[in-house]
C-alpha cells in the first residue's frame, strides 16, 4: 500500500465496481439446418413428369407395334407393299414424336434438378460462409467477455476517500462510540504512518482511542495515556503558562458551566484571575490560584494553604486587603467562591510532573467516573490549554500535527472557534466530532474550509438538519461488507483506557536525568522560549525523517490494523468466513439521503461532503479501518483511478466450452437465409408450345 500525501487524510474507502458485471459468457452459435436436395421435391417432380409423358409413351408403344404388325402382314402377304410402307412410316413418325418429346421432358426434368442441386450447393455455401463468421464473431466477443471479467475479477472495490488538499477541519456529526473508534483509527493510523504527531482529546466517557493505541503498539509506539481527573497531577499540558495566559484560561474553564451564549462573567472573572495572579508572581500553578481565591473569598483555612507551601502569609495578607467588604467588593468575593468552587477540580494539574519519553500519539481522555461538573471543566480546560500551546508554536506543514477532539459538542462554542483558529494559523490539522448538532454546533458545522462526516444520527431533528444539508437527491450504495462487520463490532463503552503517563514517565526519568533538565519540567511538550508547547521533543525529528519513514510504516500498517484492533480482526474473520465478502463482490442496498436512513446507517457509515475542484462532492464512506487489508482496496481514490489510461487485459486462449449466441444475432440481427423449400413446378411444355 503506498502512503497518501502528507497533507491529505484518508477518511475511509468507497465502494465502487468501475468495470461492470459482464454477466454470462456468449453463448455459442448453433449451426443452421444445412440445405439439401429435398427427396420428396424430386420424387414429386419424377412423378409428375411420369403423368405427363404417360399418352407419349401409350403413342410411342402403339406406333412401335403398328410398324412391327405392318411388317409382319406385309411378310405374309395380308398387306400389299403400299399399305406395308405406309404403316411403317406412320408407325415411325408417330413413334419418333412422341420419343422426341419424352427425350424432352425427360432433358428438361434433369436440367430443373440440376439447377435445384446448384441452388442448394449456393445456398449451403452462403450459410457456411455465414457460420464461419459468426464463429469469428462468437471468439472475437468471447475474449472480449474474458478481458472483462477478468477486469471485474481483479479490479479494486474500495478506493480511499481523501478530500483534496488545502483543508483545514474536519466535522463529524453524529455516530456511536464504535463508529468513532473506527474513524479515528482509520485517520489517525495513516497519519502517523506518515510521520505526522497525533494528539487525541477524548471527552466522550467512551474510550474510544483504544483500537488506535493498539495499533500504535503494533507499530513500535509507546502513546502517553492520561486518564483525568485521575492523571491531572501528572498533566503538562498547560503548565508553564504566563500570568495573563493563564488567566485566560482559567476564566475560560469556570465558562464552561454557563450557558452556550453567556459572555456575562467571562471579563469580570478575567480581571479577578489577573489580580489574584499578579499577586502570586509568575510561579503561579492552578492549585496556588484557587488557595488565592479561597483568600479573597474567606472559604476555608488559609493556613492550610500556607502549609502547604501554595501561598506565603504575605500573598495571603495581600489578597485578603485587595478588595474591602464594601457593596460591590462583596460581589467580588463572592464571585471568587464561585470560582475557586469549579476551579479547584483542576488544583491538582501539573503538580507531579515527571519526565515523558517523546512519542508521536499523546491521548488525554475524560475518565467513566468522572463527575458531571468534572467532565465539563476538565474537558474545557483541555481544549483551552491546547489552543494557548498552538498558539505559541511554530507553524508546521499541513497536518502534520492532527488534533482530534472527540464529544466537541461538550463544549462551548467560543471555545470551539479559538479551538479552530490557533489550528489553522499553525497548520495544525484539525478533527472535530459531535455525538449530536445542538445550536451551536449547527451553526459551525462546516464553516470555512471543512470537510463534513455524517455518520449515525439516532436524534429525529438532528437527522433532519443533516439530510437537508446533504441534500436527498443523492443515492448511495451500502456494502455487504459494511453492514455486516458493522454489526458485529460492538461499541467501546465497556473498555476503559489504561494510564501511562505515570509508569512510563518514571522509567522515562529513571533512565535519563538529562532528558529532564533539557525539558525544564520534564515534560514531553516544547515551545518557544522555553514555553510549552503541543510538539513532542521527538517532532523536529519526525519532520526530517518522516518522510522517508512513511513509506515502509504504511506498507504494514493495514496489518498492524488487522492483527491489533477490533475492526481489523473482525473484517478479517468476516472475510475469511465469507467469499462473497473477502472480494466484497455484493452490494447490500441503495438508499436516498433521507432522514430514516441516517438514523439506520452502518456504525462505521459516513457520508461526506467537501468543495472539491468540480464543485460540491458528496460521497458514503466505510470508516472501518480494516478494510485497508483488503486485496480489493487500494489507497487511490475513485477520480484517480479513473483517470488513469485504460491498459489492455490479458487476453487469454478461447475455449471450446459452449456460449451463447452473439448479440447480433439474438437482437435478430444477421439471421441466415430463410429455406424457401423447393421452386414451383414447372410448366408443361406442350402449353408452352401451345
Amino acid at each position: 500500500m503506498t502512503s497518501p500525501p502528507a497533507d491529505r487524510l484518508c477518511l475511509g474507502w468507497q465502494y465502487a465496481t468501475p468495470h461492470p458485471d459482464p454477466g454470462p459468457p456468449p453463448r455459442r452459435p448453433v449451426p443452421p439446418e444445412a440445405e439439401r436436395l429435398n427427396p420428396e421435391w424430386a420424387a414429386a417432380q419424377r412423378r409428375e413428369e411420369n403423368l405427363l409423358n404417360r399418352p407419349l409413351r401409350v403413342a410411342f408403344v402403339l406406333a412401335m407395334v403398328i410398324v412391327v404388325a405392318a411388317i409382319a402382314l406385309g411378310a405374309i402377304g395380308w398387306l400389299n407393299a403400299l399399305e406395308t410402307g405406309f404403316g411403317v412410316i406412320g408407325g415411325v413418325l408417330v413413334a419418333a414424336v412422341s420419343g422426341y418429346a419424352i427425350w424432352q421432358g425427360e432433358r428438361a426434368l434433369r436440367s430443373q434438378m440440376a439447377d435445384e442441386r446448384s441452388r442448394v450447393g449456393k445456398l449451403r455455401a452462403a450459410q457456411e460462409s455465414q457460420l464461419y463468421a459468426w464463429q469469428a464473431e462468437h471468439a472475437r466477443q468471447v475474449r472480449d467477455w474474458r478481458s472483462q471479467r477478468i477486469a471485474y475479477e481483479h479490479q479494486k472495490r474500495w478506493y480511499a476517500v481523501r478530500p483534496p488538499g488545502g483543508i483545514q477541519r474536519v466535522d463529524v456529526a453524529g455516530g456511536t462510540l464504535s463508529g468513532w473508534a473506527a474513524m479515528l483509527t482509520t485517520v489517525a493510523a495513516h497519519r502517523l504512518a506518515a510521520g505526522a504527531e497525533v494528539t487525541v482529546l477524548d471527552l466522550s466517557e467512551g474510550a474510544v482511542g483504544l483500537d488506535l493505541i493498539a495499533f500504535a503498539r503494533t507499530r513500535g509506539i509507546d502513546p502517553l495515556v492520561w486518564v483525568l481527573p485521575e492523571d491531572l497531577p501528572r498533566l503538562d499540558l498547560g503548565t508553564g503558562l504566563r500570568p495573563r495566559a493563564l488567566a485566560d484560561v482559567l476564566s475560560l474553564v469556570v465558562s464552561a458551566t454557563e450557558e452556550q451564549g453567556s459572555t456575562r462573567d467571562l471579563s469580570f472573572d478575567n480581571a479577578i484571575l489577573e489580580r489574584v495572579i499578579d499577586v502570586l508572581g509568575s510561579t503561579a500553578t492552578v492549585a496556588s490560584v484557587t488557595a488565592g481565591l479561597r483568600a479573597l473569598a474567606e472559604v476555608g483555612d488559609p493556613h492550610d494553604d500556607v502549609a502547604a507551601g501554595l501561598i506565603t502569609d504575605e500573598q495571603r495578607g495581600a489578597l485578603t486587603a485587595m478588595f474591602g467588604r464594601g457593596a460591590a467588593d462583596r460581589v467580588v468575593v463572592e464571585r471568587a467562591w464561585v470560582l475557586e468552587s469549579q476551579l479547584r477540580k483542576l488544583a491538582a494539574a501539573g503538580s507531579a510532573l515527571v519526565p515523558l519519553p517523546p512519542t508521536p500519539l499523546r491521548v488525554m481522555a475524560v475518565g467513566r467516573h468522572a463527575g458531571a461538573v468534572d467532565s465539563k471543566v476538565v474537558g474545557t480546560y483541555l481544549a483551552v490549554a491546547l489552543t494557548h500551546a498552538l498558539r505559541g508554536a511554530q507553524p508546521v506543514p499541513p497536518w502534520r500535527h492532527t488534533v482530534f477532539v472527540l464529544g466537541a459538542d461538550r463544549l462551548r462554542g467560543d471555545t470551539l472557534d479559538r479551538l479552530a483558529d490557533a489550528c489553522e494559523s499553525t497548520g495544525t490539522g484539525l478533527v472535530l466530532a459531535y455525538r449530536a448538532i445542538p445550536p451551536h454546533v449547527r451553526q459551525r458545522l462546516g464553516r470555512g474550509n471543512a470537510v463534513v462526516g455524517f455518520m449515525r444520527l439516532g436524534n429525529v431533528e438532528d437527522a433532519r438538519a443533516a439530510s437537508e444539508q446533504l441534500g436527498t437527491e443523492h443515492r448511495f450504495v451500502v456494502s455487504q461488507l459494511t453492514e455486516t462487520v458493522g454489526l458485529s463490532v460492538t461499541d467501546t463503552a465497556a473498555s476503559t483506557y489504561t494510564s501511562t503517563a505515570g509508569s512510563v514517565g518514571s522509567v522515562a526519568g529513571s533512565r535519563s536525568t538529562s532528558e529532564g533538565s533539557t525539558r525544564g519540567t520534564g515534560s514531553g511538550w516544547t515551545g518557544q522560549g522555553g514555553a510549552p508547547g503541543p510538539w513532542p521533543a521527538s517532532f523536529s525529528r519526525n519532520t526530517q525523517t518522516g518522510q522517508s519513514r512513511s513509506t515502509s510504516e504504511s506498507e504494514s500498517i493495514s496489518t498492524g490494523i488487522s492483527t491489533s484492533t477490533a475492526w481489523g480482526i473482525t473484517t478479517s474473520t468476516a472475510t475469511g468466513d465469507s467469499e462473497s465478502l473477502a472480494f466484497a463482490l455484493q452490494r447490500s442496498r441503495e438508499f436516498l439521503v433521507e432522514q430514516h436512513q441516517l438514523q439506520q446507517l452502518p456504525s462505521s457509515a459516513m457520508i461526506i461532503t467537501y468543495a472539491g475542484p468540480a464543485g460540491r462532492q458528496v460521497v458514503m464512506a466505510d470508516a472501518n479501518p480494516g478494510i485497508g487489508g483488503l486485496l480489493a482496496a487500494t489507497m487511490m481514490t475513485l477520480e484517480e483511478f479513473r483517470a488513469l489510461p485504460v491498459a489492455p487485459v490479458p487476453r487469454p486462449a478461447p475455449s471450446a466450452e459452449g456460449r451463447p449466441a452473439p448479440a447480433s444475432w439474438r437482437s435478430g440481427g444477421d439471421r441466415p437465409p430463410p429455406n424457401l423449400g423447393p421452386p414451383p413446378p414447372r410448366l408443361d411444355w406442350r402449353k408452352r408450345r401451345s
